[in-house]
Protein backbone atom coordinates (compact mmCIF):
# COMPACT_ATOMS: atom_id res chain seq x y z
CA UNK A 1 0.00 0.00 0.00
CA UNK A 2 1.24 3.31 -1.26
CA UNK A 3 1.89 6.15 1.45
CA UNK A 4 -0.96 8.32 -0.50
CA UNK A 5 -3.29 5.31 0.17
CA UNK A 6 -2.51 4.83 3.65
CA UNK A 7 -3.24 8.89 4.14
CA UNK A 8 -6.78 8.29 2.45
CA UNK A 9 -9.48 7.80 5.20
CA UNK A 10 -13.06 6.68 3.47
CA UNK A 11 -16.46 6.73 5.03
CA UNK A 12 -16.10 3.36 6.76
CA UNK A 13 -19.71 2.32 6.65
CA UNK A 14 -21.95 2.29 2.81
CA UNK A 15 -25.39 1.44 4.83
CA UNK A 16 -24.47 4.30 7.16
CA UNK A 17 -26.00 7.70 6.62
CA UNK A 18 -23.30 10.72 6.68
CA UNK A 19 -24.76 14.12 6.79
CA UNK A 20 -22.68 16.26 4.33
CA UNK A 21 -22.45 19.78 4.02
CA UNK A 22 -22.76 21.92 0.53
CA UNK A 23 -19.72 24.03 0.48
CA UNK A 24 -19.69 24.89 -3.28
CA UNK A 25 -21.99 25.51 -5.81
CA UNK A 26 -21.92 26.50 -9.43
CA UNK A 27 -24.16 27.37 -12.74
CA UNK A 28 -22.98 25.26 -15.29
CA UNK A 29 -25.65 26.25 -17.33
CA UNK A 30 -29.60 27.10 -17.18
CA UNK A 31 -30.84 24.00 -15.34
CA UNK A 32 -27.31 22.09 -14.73
CA UNK A 33 -25.40 22.93 -11.34
CA UNK A 34 -22.01 21.60 -9.91
CA UNK A 35 -22.50 21.02 -6.25
CA UNK A 36 -19.54 20.13 -4.18
CA UNK A 37 -19.92 18.32 -0.22
CA UNK A 38 -17.61 18.69 1.85
CA UNK A 39 -16.21 15.10 3.43
CA UNK A 40 -15.26 15.07 7.31
CA UNK A 41 -11.80 15.89 7.46
CA UNK A 42 -9.58 17.19 4.64
CA UNK A 43 -7.75 13.77 4.21
CA UNK A 44 -11.01 11.66 3.65
CA UNK A 45 -11.57 10.35 0.46
CA UNK A 46 -15.24 9.34 -1.10
CA UNK A 47 -14.02 5.89 -1.70
CA UNK A 48 -15.91 5.28 -4.37
CA UNK A 49 -15.39 1.97 -7.01
CA UNK A 50 -15.68 2.72 -10.24
CA UNK A 51 -19.40 2.01 -11.61
CA UNK A 52 -20.65 2.79 -7.62
CA UNK A 53 -22.84 5.48 -6.80
CA UNK A 54 -24.15 7.09 -3.91
CA UNK A 55 -27.72 8.15 -2.26
CA UNK A 56 -28.84 11.49 -1.44
CA UNK A 57 -31.54 11.04 0.91
CA UNK A 58 -33.60 14.32 2.26
CA UNK A 59 -37.15 14.77 3.89
CA UNK A 60 -38.97 16.39 1.61
CA UNK A 61 -42.61 17.32 2.05
CA UNK A 62 -43.18 14.81 4.76
CA UNK A 63 -41.52 12.31 2.49
CA UNK A 64 -38.00 10.41 2.34
CA UNK A 65 -37.11 11.24 -1.03
CA UNK A 66 -33.80 8.96 -2.35
CA UNK A 67 -31.84 8.96 -5.42
CA UNK A 68 -28.68 8.20 -6.78
CA UNK A 69 -25.92 9.78 -8.58
CA UNK A 70 -22.14 9.40 -9.66
CA UNK A 71 -19.72 11.62 -8.71
CA UNK A 72 -17.67 13.58 -11.06
CA UNK A 73 -14.36 13.69 -8.61
CA UNK A 74 -12.46 10.90 -7.78
CA UNK A 75 -10.61 9.95 -4.74
CA UNK A 76 -7.35 11.64 -6.26
CA UNK A 77 -9.66 14.76 -4.61
CA UNK A 78 -9.55 15.08 -0.59
CA UNK A 79 -12.09 16.27 1.77
CA UNK A 80 -14.97 16.64 -0.86
CA UNK A 81 -17.03 15.26 -3.15
CA UNK A 82 -18.33 16.81 -6.77
CA UNK A 83 -21.61 16.38 -8.47
CA UNK A 84 -23.03 18.03 -12.02
CA UNK A 85 -26.84 17.35 -11.56
CA UNK A 86 -29.00 18.64 -13.99
CA UNK A 87 -32.07 20.32 -12.18
CA UNK A 88 -35.82 19.21 -13.00
CA UNK A 89 -37.87 22.06 -13.00
CA UNK A 90 -41.93 22.55 -11.85
CA UNK A 91 -43.95 23.39 -14.56
CA UNK A 92 -41.05 22.74 -17.83
CA UNK A 93 -41.64 19.06 -19.07
CA UNK A 94 -45.67 18.40 -19.57
CA UNK A 95 -44.72 14.99 -18.70
CA UNK A 96 -43.53 16.04 -15.27
CA UNK A 97 -45.05 19.30 -14.55
CA UNK A 98 -44.17 18.92 -10.69
CA UNK A 99 -40.24 18.87 -11.71
CA UNK A 100 -37.68 16.60 -9.94
CA UNK A 101 -38.00 16.28 -6.29
CA UNK A 102 -34.51 15.95 -5.29
CA UNK A 103 -33.18 18.06 -7.88
CA UNK A 104 -35.25 20.93 -6.85
CA UNK A 105 -34.35 20.40 -3.35
CA UNK A 106 -31.16 20.23 -4.35
CA UNK A 107 -31.20 23.42 -5.98
CA UNK A 108 -32.82 25.36 -3.29
CA UNK A 109 -30.49 24.28 -0.77
CA UNK A 110 -27.63 27.00 0.83
CA UNK A 111 -23.70 27.07 1.68
CA UNK A 112 -23.64 25.28 5.02
CA UNK A 113 -27.07 23.38 4.62
CA UNK A 114 -26.35 19.16 4.61
CA UNK A 115 -27.66 16.67 3.15
CA UNK A 116 -27.47 12.95 4.17
CA UNK A 117 -25.01 10.85 2.10
CA UNK A 118 -25.46 6.83 1.99
CA UNK A 119 -23.13 4.43 -0.33
CA UNK A 120 -20.90 3.90 -2.29
CA UNK A 121 -22.97 1.48 -3.25
CA UNK A 122 -23.89 -0.72 -6.74
CA UNK A 123 -22.19 -2.60 -9.72
CA UNK A 124 -23.46 -0.16 -12.73
CA UNK A 125 -26.78 -1.62 -12.22
CA UNK A 126 -29.04 1.53 -12.01
CA UNK A 127 -30.62 3.81 -14.47
CA UNK A 128 -28.56 7.35 -15.09
CA UNK A 129 -29.30 9.20 -17.64
CA UNK A 130 -26.77 11.96 -17.23
CA UNK A 131 -22.68 12.01 -18.79
CA UNK A 132 -20.97 11.63 -15.57
CA UNK A 133 -20.57 7.89 -14.74
CA UNK A 134 -19.02 8.11 -18.71
CA UNK A 135 -16.62 10.28 -17.40
CA UNK A 136 -16.08 8.52 -13.98
CA UNK A 137 -14.60 5.61 -16.13
CA UNK A 138 -12.72 7.38 -18.32
CA UNK A 139 -11.28 8.87 -15.90
CA UNK A 140 -10.38 5.98 -14.31
CA UNK A 141 -8.71 4.42 -17.65
CA UNK A 142 -6.84 7.56 -18.43
CA UNK A 143 -4.92 7.77 -15.50
CA UNK A 144 -3.09 4.66 -16.42
CA UNK A 145 -1.21 5.85 -19.64
CA UNK A 146 -0.38 1.88 -19.70
CA UNK A 147 -3.94 0.87 -20.08
CA UNK A 148 -4.94 -0.32 -23.80
CA UNK A 149 -8.76 0.47 -23.43
CA UNK A 150 -9.68 2.56 -26.16
CA UNK A 151 -12.64 4.42 -25.91
CA UNK A 152 -14.73 6.09 -28.18
CA UNK A 153 -17.72 8.55 -26.83
CA UNK A 154 -21.03 9.17 -29.05
CA UNK A 155 -22.42 11.96 -26.74
CA UNK A 156 -25.91 13.10 -28.04
CA UNK A 157 -27.89 16.04 -27.21
CA UNK A 158 -30.35 18.85 -28.10
CA UNK A 159 -28.50 22.09 -28.17
CA UNK A 160 -24.97 23.05 -27.83
CA UNK A 161 -25.73 24.81 -24.45
CA UNK A 162 -26.75 21.18 -23.20
CA UNK A 163 -23.22 19.57 -23.25
CA UNK A 164 -21.77 18.87 -19.87
CA UNK A 165 -18.17 18.88 -19.02
CA UNK A 166 -17.31 19.59 -22.71
CA UNK A 167 -14.26 21.53 -21.44
CA UNK A 168 -12.76 18.09 -19.67
CA UNK A 169 -14.27 15.33 -22.21
CA UNK A 170 -11.91 17.39 -25.16
CA UNK A 171 -9.38 18.09 -22.27
CA UNK A 172 -9.07 14.03 -22.39
CA UNK A 173 -9.37 13.68 -25.81
CA UNK A 174 -5.64 16.19 -26.25
CA UNK A 175 -4.19 14.87 -23.76
CA UNK A 176 -4.97 11.20 -24.31
CA UNK A 177 -5.70 10.75 -27.66
CA UNK A 178 -4.23 6.96 -28.41
CA UNK A 179 -6.95 6.34 -25.35
CA UNK A 180 -10.24 8.16 -25.57
CA UNK A 181 -12.39 9.50 -29.14
CA UNK A 182 -15.07 12.14 -28.62
CA UNK A 183 -17.90 12.88 -31.01
CA UNK A 184 -20.93 15.01 -30.76
CA UNK A 185 -24.23 14.82 -32.30
CA UNK A 186 -27.11 18.17 -31.63
CA UNK A 187 -31.03 17.71 -32.30
CA UNK A 188 -31.10 21.31 -33.12
CA UNK A 189 -27.29 22.20 -34.29
CA UNK A 190 -26.16 25.96 -34.60
CA UNK A 191 -24.77 27.20 -37.58
CA UNK A 192 -21.49 25.47 -38.81
CA UNK A 193 -21.58 22.79 -36.45
CA UNK A 194 -18.79 20.60 -37.56
CA UNK A 195 -20.09 17.30 -35.59
CA UNK A 196 -23.15 15.06 -35.85
CA UNK A 197 -27.31 16.43 -35.66
CA UNK A 198 -30.10 14.81 -35.31
CA UNK A 199 -30.33 11.00 -33.30
CA UNK A 200 -27.84 8.52 -32.83
CA UNK A 201 -28.46 6.39 -35.62
CA UNK A 202 -26.33 3.30 -37.37
CA UNK A 203 -24.22 4.92 -39.75
CA UNK A 204 -22.92 7.24 -37.17
CA UNK A 205 -22.31 4.07 -34.80
CA UNK A 206 -20.71 2.68 -37.50
CA UNK A 207 -18.13 5.62 -37.49
CA UNK A 208 -17.34 6.57 -34.70
CA UNK A 209 -17.48 3.36 -32.50
CA UNK A 210 -15.57 0.23 -32.36
CA UNK A 211 -16.97 -2.45 -34.51
CA UNK A 212 -18.28 -5.45 -32.77
CA UNK A 213 -16.06 -8.33 -31.82
CA UNK A 214 -15.19 -10.13 -28.58
CA UNK A 215 -13.16 -7.07 -26.85
CA UNK A 216 -15.97 -4.58 -27.86
CA UNK A 217 -18.28 -3.37 -25.20
CA UNK A 218 -20.75 -0.53 -25.54
CA UNK A 219 -21.99 1.21 -22.81
CA UNK A 220 -25.60 3.28 -23.41
CA UNK A 221 -26.69 6.01 -20.51
CA UNK A 222 -29.64 8.16 -21.06
CA UNK A 223 -33.54 8.67 -21.09
CA UNK A 224 -35.10 5.17 -22.08
CA UNK A 225 -36.76 5.83 -24.83
CA UNK A 226 -33.58 7.06 -26.90
CA UNK A 227 -31.83 3.87 -25.72
CA UNK A 228 -34.82 1.03 -26.67
CA UNK A 229 -36.34 2.78 -29.96
CA UNK A 230 -32.99 4.25 -31.13
CA UNK A 231 -29.76 3.40 -29.88
CA UNK A 232 -29.94 -0.46 -29.42
CA UNK A 233 -32.30 -1.24 -32.59
CA UNK A 234 -29.55 0.68 -34.63
CA UNK A 235 -26.78 -1.77 -32.55
CA UNK A 236 -28.29 -4.66 -33.68
CA UNK A 237 -28.62 -4.24 -36.89
CA UNK A 238 -25.10 -3.65 -36.70
CA UNK A 239 -24.47 -7.04 -35.55
CA UNK A 240 -23.31 -5.97 -32.18
CA UNK A 241 -24.75 -8.91 -29.54
CA UNK A 242 -26.55 -8.63 -26.26
CA UNK A 243 -23.43 -9.28 -24.42
CA UNK A 244 -21.85 -6.72 -26.28
CA UNK A 245 -24.29 -4.19 -24.75
CA UNK A 246 -24.74 -2.92 -21.56
CA UNK A 247 -27.20 0.07 -20.57
CA UNK A 248 -26.56 2.19 -17.09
Amino acid sequence: MSLKEKDCITLQDPEAKYPLPLIEKEQINHNTRRFRFGLPSQDHVLGLPVGNYVHFLAQIKDELVIRAYTPVSSDDDKGFVDFIIKIYFKDVHPTYPEGGKMTQYLENMKIGDTILFRGPTGRLFYHNPGITPMLQLIRHITKNSNDGTRMSLLFANQTEEDILLRKELEEVTTTHRHQFNLWYTLDWPPDGWKYSSGFVTADMIKEHLPAPGEDTLILLCGPPPMIQEAVRPSLEQLGYTKDMIFTY
